[in-house]
C-alpha cells in the first residue's frame, strides 16, 4: 500500500516537472529571437551612427570656433584677453548644445520618451528637482561679470580670498589659477567681489629702511644711480622711479619711498629687483640699513 502512494507521488511530481519544463520550452520557442536580434542590431548601428555624428559636429564646431575666433582677434580694437574670454564662453555654450542634443537622441532610440517626461513633469517641476536654481544663477551672474567686462581671460584678479590668473570664464564656474598653481573652479554665484588688479598701470611702492641720521644727498645719488641703470632694461615700466624722499614710517622707523608705475602684472617684479639693487649699492656705499623687516607695499 505504502508503495503504491509513493509511486502515485512520484508520478505527480514528475508530471507537474515535465508541465513546468514544457512550458518554459513552449514560452521559449515562442519568443521571435530574430526580431529581437534584428532590433538590437538596428538600435546599436543607431547609438553608433549617433555618436560618429556626435564627434564629427563637435570637431567641426570647434573647427569653426577656432578660425572665426583667430580671425576676430586680428581686429585691432580687440583686445587678446577679450577675445580668449569669448572664446571659452562659446565653446562651453556650444558643447552644452551638443551633449543635450546627443542625450536627447540616445534616449529616443531607447524608445525613452523624452518628449512626453519633460510635458508630464513640467520643464518647471526638473528644473528645481534637479537644482537648477544654481546653474540658472550661475549662468546670469556669469552674463552680467562678461557682459560689464569685469574681468577676462589673463587678467589677474581677486575674488573674495581667491587670487591670480584668469584662465577661463565659462557659463557655470570661472577658473582662476593661483600664484602656487592651484586651479580654483568658482560658481559664478559666489563671485561678489571682483578686484581686477589688470586694468590700468600699477604701482610698485618700495620703502628702503634707514637709519636715524642718514646722508640724504648721497642716499639719493646712489638710488639715482641705480635707476640710469635698471630703467633702459625695462620696457614695462610707464613711469618714474619718483623718489619721495625720507618717510617716517612711524615706531621711530624712517624710510627712503620710491615710486614706480608699471605695466599690469610687472610691478612685483620690478619692484623686487630694484629693491634688491638699492639695497646692495647702498650697502657697498657703506650705508648702513637697518636689520629691521624691510616694509614692501603692493
Amino acid at each position: 500500500m505504502n508503495q503504491d502512494v509513493d509511486s502515485s507521488v512520484t508520478n505527480d511530481v514528475v508530471e507537474k516537472v515535465s508541465k513546468s519544463t514544457n512550458l518554459f520550452v513552449n514560452y521559449w520557442h515562442s519568443i521571435d529571437w530574430n526580431n529581437i536580434l534584428a532590433l538590437l542590431i538596428n538600435k546599436s548601428i543607431q547609438l553608433v551612427f549617433i555618436t560618429f555624428l556626435f564627434f564629427v559636429f563637435r570637431k567641426m564646431g570647434k573647427v569653426f570656433l577656432d578660425k572665426s575666433f583667430n580671425n576676430y582677434k586680428k581686429k585691432k580694437y580687440v583686445s587678446e584677453n577679450r577675445s580668449n574670454t569669448l572664446y571659452t564662453l562659446s565653446l562651453n555654450i556650444f558643447h552644452y548644445v551638443m551633449v543635450f542634443f546627443y542625450a536627447y537622441a540616445l534616449l529616443s532610440i531607447l524608445g525613452v520618451p523624452v518628449a512626453t517626461l519633460i510635458a508630464g513633469a513640467g520643464v518647471v517641476g526638473i528644473a528645481i528637482g534637479l537644482g537648477a536654481q544654481g546653474f540658472i544663477s550661475d549662468i546670469v551672474t556669469g552674463f552680467f561679470i562678461i557682459l560689464e567686462k569685469q574681468l577676462d581671460v589673463g587678467d589677474f584678479v581677486k575674488l573674495d580670498l581667491i587670487e591670480g590668473n584668469v584662465v577661463a570664464v565659462g557659463l557655470r564656474t570661472t577658473q582662476v589659477k593661483s600664484v602656487n598653481g592651484t586651479l580654483n573652479y568658482i560658481p559664478n554665484r559666489n563671485i561678489t567681489i571682483v578686484s581686477n588688479l589688470s586694468r590700468g598701470n600699477m604701482r610698485a611702492l618700495i620703502d628702503i629702511h634707514m637709519m636715524p641720521n642718514p646722508d640724504i644727498d648721497k642716499v639719493a645719488s646712489i638710488i639715482e644711480a641705480v635707476n640710469e641703470e635698471l630703467v633702459p632694461l625695462h620696457q614695462e615700466i610707464v613711469q618714474g622711479p619718483t623718489n619721495l624722499g625720507l618717510t617716517d614710517l612711524g615706531n621711530g622707523q624712517l624710510a627712503m619711498r620710491i615710486v614706480i608705475f608699471t605695466l599690469n602684472g610687472s610691478q612685483y617684479q620690478i619692484q623686487n629687483e630694484f629693491l634688491q639693487k638699492y639695497i646692495v649699492a647702498l650697502t657697498a656705499a657703506g650705508i648702513e640699513i637697518p636689520v629691521s623687516p624691510l616694509n614692501l607695499t603692493k
